[in-house]
């Protein structure tokens, strides 16, 4: 962590002050009154974000960044006449428009690159394959079957039509956020690999279409080369589609509405292959969004990964970017028309600003070193049913040792060959990349404010709770993420975070100011779209104590078995739903560590992508989430008792000689291995700060429960998209006979169920010619095995 420069950078990250004319209301005015005297404690400290990975790529980390203070922030909103040349009083009124004229643009024409696309062998060998191919090869009859792919190709950047949508952008967003944050620690480094000529690629993890906006109008403002955009939206007016094109955003074609149906294009993946070769090799950089849940996006960087290993390209930096939203716009899976967009434009004029965005590049790596390096081993993965169903089914107490293998993430489009060969090891590679991309761009993301508040609303006050009793909460959890190398996106003194907090989420939350008492009562609203409004926000912060939540509720499997063995395990404490007993809260249950590291393993397994790093092994996860149980003062570690002491060797067995010169012989083969027990700590706050850990993954691990339940209702076979629909309809079904649990009911929690259960073994793929089926697998149909899946992951739930 480097200490914060106090050069008036704390103003800039202090949260925004509401517009004074706006009347508030009784419950602002409480919360303002009662946090009056608590005294600010945040952005102190800024923890150093954004490193490279020290196993994967050691090279590229060795290149510093050349500080060793923090920087500060740049508001891009913040636009004066310091920012340009000129001075008066018509340049304070015109100044945004001489600020992006002054930016530097680099100009980017298409020229003869449709040739080059159309000449290159890869292209024409795809079109050789096609039946029908034009005979001869007529560059003609090529052009006509490369027509939908036309504009895409002649995709180019025009500096002044640059300008002029940087200065709409800018005056967009001024109307949709407070603020812009970007961390200047790193874009020294992009201006160094710039200057050497480095061919730059910037990943994000995909939560709305301004992301594709945000980080092309950062580089544009700090005279950083723009890049080339994928874009993942079908844009259905024809302007608007040419102006995007000139300004380097690669749309999809127009007859394809979402990433897969442009992908059964059999010309589609070729053609793009071939339209990235020849941008790298005119210097350009590129942009590309990667989703967390499903892996959309990543075949880009599959196609670059491709490119290096033919030597078509030397070598690529990647520049994992974090962008983190106070409340993330509503913009997500829509079409954009003209139609469409002048109501949305025109509705923002006259909204008022609701929060803002923090914006992390981390270090550039390369992508090179990382592939050939053989660091980031894939030759330990297994598909899913391999690590768990023993474990399931026949109740083995020790898993088998590997990693769980996620081919779904890369459509196998990409590598044909392996329609023959799904296990090769190239495309695990290729995944292990996109996996890495995802974890490190989550990583760079900054905490938000509202993040907290409704990680802490969800987790451990879901009842309700006083402000000052939140307050006091904030607090705790800032001090644990900066403890955990994680930034911070806001400043200032904690009555301004709260109430800025509670102002944004105030649509769903009910906020009650009881006339009687100084603290107004907070509770989440008990609907679905404000149940999953508070859980997309809290994400990050699952991220952040995701070791710690394994571990929780890797202990919550081991009392869950302690219980169901007749041992009594209910506790008394005011957050925590249970019986209550009259003495004070006693655990006298061992847990021991072998075990408790078992159960942590077998939920690493389950973990949706981009929780985990690849180039970590599961073992090695599992041990750091038991050990950090006991830092966090959950897990009291003790010795079991030997009959003879360690130290006396002579009252040892008579040692064991083996030869020098055997090749398996260690030097630790004679020692004993040390082993530990865990006591869960007898303080008051734990079983507290148990259930608030456990509730981070509850919501995922709930969808698979409910899931499993379903499969007996379902008339399969079913195509996977209605097979999923079901699924989600099930689920809020049951949320809302239950009238709890909305965090288990999105889109997102069906598809990653569904892919889990697929992974398992317990759905089977049927593809046909109207698209993939999904059927019960005949070991699941079976009511016995169902139950013992549904009780292994019920185990996991705290209760």
């Amino acid at each position: 962590m480097v200490h914060e420069k106090n050069d008036g950078i704390n103003k800039e990250i202090a949260v925004p002050p509401f517009p004074q004319n706006r009347p508030a209301l009784s419950w602002e005015l409480k919360i303002k009154k009662t946090l009056k005297l608590v005294p600010p404690f945040l952005g102190k400290f800024r923890p150093i974000v954004g490193q490279c990975c020290h196993q994967c790529t050691p090279d590229s980390l060795s290149k510093k960044t050349g500080q060793n203070f923090f920087l500060g922030f740049h508001d891009l909103l913040k636009v004066n006449e310091t920012h340009t040349r000129y001075r008066g009083w018509l340049v304070r009124r015109v100044c945004c428009v001489l600020f992006v004229s002054g930016c530097k643009v680099y100009a980017s024409p298409a020229n003869n690159r449709l040739e080059r696309v159309c000449q290159s062998n890869r292209v024409k060998e795809a079109l050789t394959a096609e039946h029908n191919a034009p005979e001869g090869g007529d560059s003609r009859g090529q052009i006509n079957r490369l027509s939908p792919f036309l504009p895409l190709i002649n995709t180019c950047i025009i500096p002044s039509l640059l300008r002029f949508v940087g200065w709409v952008v800018l005056k967009m967003f001024a109307s949709i956020f407070d603020s812009i944050q970007v961390n200047l620690n790193h874009l020294p480094a992009l201006h160094r690999a710039s200057q050497e000529g480095s061919l730059l690629v910037y990943v994000y993890v995909r939560q709305s279409i301004m992301d594709c906006a945000l980080i092309p109008l950062v580089l544009l403002c700090h005279n950083l080369r723009v890049p080339y955009t994928v874009s993942p939206l079908q844009i259905n007016s024809y302007s608007l589609r040419s102006i995007l094109q000139k300004v380097g955003v690669v749309l999809l074609p127009p007859s394809a509405v979402t990433e897969q149906d442009a992908e059964l294009d059999s010309l589609y993946s070729t053609v793009m292959t071939s339209l990235v070769r020849e941008l790298l090799h005119e210097g350009q950089a590129l942009s590309v969004g990667v989703s967390a849940e499903s892996g959309r996006g990543g075949q880009w960087l599959a196609r670059i990964r491709q490119l290096i290993k033919e030597g078509s390209v030397p070598d690529v930096s990647l520049v994992p970017v974090g962008i983190s939203y106070d409340c993330v716009p509503k913009t997500k899976n829509i079409q954009v028309g003209l139609s469409s967009l002048l109501p949305l434009l025109w509705s923002l004029l006259w909204r008022r600003p609701g929060g803002g965005v923090r914006i992390h590049f981390a270090q550039p790596f390369s992508l090179k070193e990382m592939c050939e390096s053989g660091r980031c081993r894939v030759d330990e993965w297994l598909p899913l049913q391999d690590l768990l169903l023993p474990v399931i089914l026949d109740n083995r107490t020790n898993s088998v040792f590997g990693r769980r293998r996620m081919s779904w993430l890369l459509p196998s489009s990409h590598y044909a060959s392996e329609l023959k060969e799904p296990t090769h090891p190239e495309r695990d590679l290729s995944i292990a990349i996109i996996l890495h991309l995802i974890y490190s761009a989550t990583s760079c993301m900054a905490v938000m404010s509202t993040s907290l508040v409704s990680s802490l609303l969800l987790y451990r006050r879901r009842k309700g709770t006083s402000t000052s009793l939140l307050c006091r909460d904030v607090a705790w959890l800032t001090e644990e993420v900066l403890f955990r190398n994680k930034d911070v996106g806001f400043g200032g003194s904690l009555a301004e975070v709260i109430h800025y907090s509670l102002s944004l989420l105030a649509p769903h939350l009910i906020i009650a100011a009881v006339p009687s008492s100084k603290d107004p009562f907070i509770v989440p609203r008990p609907s679905l779209a404000a149940t999953l409004h508070l859980t997309f926000q809290a994400q990050i912060v699952t991220h952040t104590f995701i070791l710690e939540a394994v571990g929780a509720c890797a202990v919550s499997a081991m009392l869950c078995e302690v219980a169901s063995s007749g041992v009594s395990t209910m506790v008394r404490s005011s957050g925590v739903d249970g019986k209550e007993v009259k003495d004070d809260m006693e655990f006298d249950v061992v847990l021991c560590q072998s075990e408790l590291t078992e159960r942590a393993l077998q939920l690493c397994h389950l973990l949706p992508p981009g929780f985990m790093p690849p180039c970590q092994s599961s073992q090695s996860f599992a041990l750091d989430a038991v050990d950090s149980l006991v830092r966090c003062g959950i897990l009291i570690m003790e010795e079991i008792p030997r009959e003879v002491p360690k130290c006396d060797v002579w009252k040892k067995d008579a040692l064991t000689w083996t030869t020098s010169d055997d090749p398996y012989n260690s030097d630790s083969d004679c020692e004993e291995q040390d082993l530990h027990s865990y006591k869960i700590s007898q303080s008051s706050q734990c079983p507290e700060m148990l259930f608030f850990l456990c509730s981070m993954l509850s919501g995922h691990l709930r969808t698979l429960c409910w899931a499993t339940t379903k499969l007996d209702l379902l008339h399969t076979p079913l195509l996977e998209a209605e097979f999923v629909a079901q699924i989600h309809s099930h689920l809020c079904d049951t949320a809302s006979k239950k009238k709890q649990h909305y965090e288990s009911c999105s889109e997102e929690a069906a598809h990653t169920a569904v892919r889990t259960l697929i992974d398992l073994g317990v759905l089977l793929e049927e593809h046909h010619k109207e698209g993939v089926f999904l059927d019960v697998s005949p070991l699941f149909q079976l009511s016995d095995n169902r139950k013992k899946l549904h009780r292994f992951i019920s185990h996991y739930l705290y209760n």
